[in-house]
């Protein structure tokens, strides 16, 4: 069996568990269970804390698991990403008080508050910045400044509100954009591949949709050129012959554009459905 590492609370744990039912699989009905085996699938599934999944599988332990790509720099592991899987997303960038810093060479030989020691502090060393002192916080990193503890902090950024509450403003460069990632032990066990590509259909049902409408043959060309599709649309005769029945794949956030310009056109009975699932 595949063994698969999934968060077992968090930010990223309901949406890994929802995906994962998406693409078929068959995960824990109770929040206690700690492992649940899915024997139709060829998979087992165990429930672990995000910040732990990437030493287990880059441990050889466990096959694949979901976790953030931020968790897994910061984790040292030798796992790999495989598939960006398009949610929890964050960035990190550095705050301290304003006027205080202006550029990263100017964290020379400061203590800066994170959560995130081992991406922090791989960052510096690519940026050349040795000197800074690191202050490892599990929690709260905005208050590090106003108690005393660091002179900076390095955290996830969303509206910058949190940060300004506590008096810091945001500078430098973005250290890291992360995402939910499914990573790999590097060996290529049976099962991965297809857990891979139910994955992405999960993705390209939930970024897609299907597009149906009647159009005028004299405007097909044009009708077409709106909506090409994924790779090229579906065209069936009608019992008019100087119309034709369309149907083809399009993004979900122009549905409502396109729509208008094919009306715009002459087409009709427009209808968009939506994508459960997908293998392109």
């Amino acid at each position: 069996m595949l063994r698969i590492a999934v968060p077992n609370k968090g930010s990223l744990s309901e949406t890994a568990a929802e995906m994962l039912r998406e693409a078929g699989y068959h995960g824990r009905r109770d929040p206690k269970e700690l492992i649940v085996a899915d024997p139709r699938n060829g998979v087992e599934f165990f429930y672990l804390r995000p910040r732990d999944i990437a030493t287990y599988v880059g441990s050889g332990a466990l096959d694949v698991g979901i976790t953030g790509r931020d968790l897994l720099l910061d984790s040292g592991s030798t796992a790999a990403e495989i598939a960006d899987l398009g949610f929890g997303a964050s960035t990190f960038r550095f705050a301290a008080p304003a006027g205080r810093f202006d550029t990263l060479a100017d964290l020379e030989g400061v203590r800066i508050a994170t959560s995130y020691p081992g991406l922090v502090g791989d960052y510096l060393a690519g940026q050349g910045v040795s000197g800074a002192a690191l202050v490892k916080l599990d929690g709260a990193v905005e208050s590090a400044v106003r108690l005393g503890v660091a002179d900076a902090v390095a955290d996830v950024v969303e509206t910058g509100s949190t940060l300004r509450k506590q008096g810091l403003n945001i500078f430098g460069p973005v250290i890291l954009n992360s995402t939910a990632v499914l990573i790999g032990s590097g060996i290529d066990k049976p099962g991965t591949a297809t857990l891979v590509r139910r994955l992405q259909g999960v993705l390209v049902a939930r970024e897609y949709v299907l597009l149906d409408y009647d159009v005028p043959v004299s405007v097909l060309e044009q009708a077409t050129a709106v909506a090409p599709g994924f790779e090229s649309p579906t065209i069936s005769p009608l019992q008019d012959r100087d119309w034709v029945a369309v149907r083809v794949m399009i993004p979900r956030t122009d549905m409502n554009h396109v729509m208008d310009e094919l009306y715009a056109l002459g087409a009709r009975a427009i209808l968009v459905s939506a994508i459960h699932a997908a293998r392109l």
